[in-house]
């Protein structure tokens, strides 16, 4: 990740292992246990552009247990792209990349899998309370996913696919590309 770990805290130390720690039970070890085992109450899980996720660690725990965790391509790659920690607060951004072979109830609720390759900018706000994971609101570009699986045609709408994710690892590719192509 790039940060600067000699800059950190104790503090932020912690909030960094812990987050690992919740993200490494989510997407290595797959195990819903482990994974509450990081968070604390009130808790709440929110997926920004499908509404997915729950408030609470019971349905917090359904929802990683039925609509999360087993509904994860085997092949997706989070790969860091920023990160700021804060006293209470993580903000990451990441590029999530996967083949959508399975269905994502969590992201693509109802889609079928496509086969396509989906690679999307994302941001993880995370809330932290007592040292444990507390909140977590996640964003993307959803219209981008639906281009990129072919259930939105990208013609005559403001809308990017793969492109939004590639102008974030390279910020010298170019710019205003959806202004010029509506004709501006």
């Amino acid at each position: 990740m790039p940060e600067a770990s000699a800059a950190l805290t104790p503090a932020q130390v912690r909030l960094r292992d812990m987050w690992e720690e919740h993200m490494r039970h989510e997407f290595a070890t797959k195990n819903v246990a482990e994974t509450m085992a990081t968070m604390v109450e009130p808790a709440h899980v929110n997926h920004v552009p499908t509404m997915t996720g729950g408030t609470g660690m019971p349905a917090i725990a359904r929802f990683y247990e039925r609509h999360f965790i087993p509904k994860m391509p085997p092949d997706t790659v989070t790969t860091p792209v920023s990160r700021t920690i804060g006293q209470d607060r993580i903000v990451d951004e990441l590029i999530f990349s996967f083949t959508h072979t399975v269905e994502m109830d969590w992201m693509l609720p109802g889609v079928k899998p496509t086969g396509r390759r989906v690679e999307v900018p994302l941001v993880a706000i995370i809330g932290f309370k007592d040292g444990k994971v507390q909140t977590e609101h996640i964003y993307w570009d959803q219209a981008s996913v639906l281009v990129q699986i072919g259930l939105l045609a990208p013609a005559g709408l403001p809308v990017a696919g793969v492109e939004a994710t590639r102008k974030v690892q390279d910020a010298s590719r170019p710019s205003n590309t959806l202004i010029e192509r509506a004709g501006g």
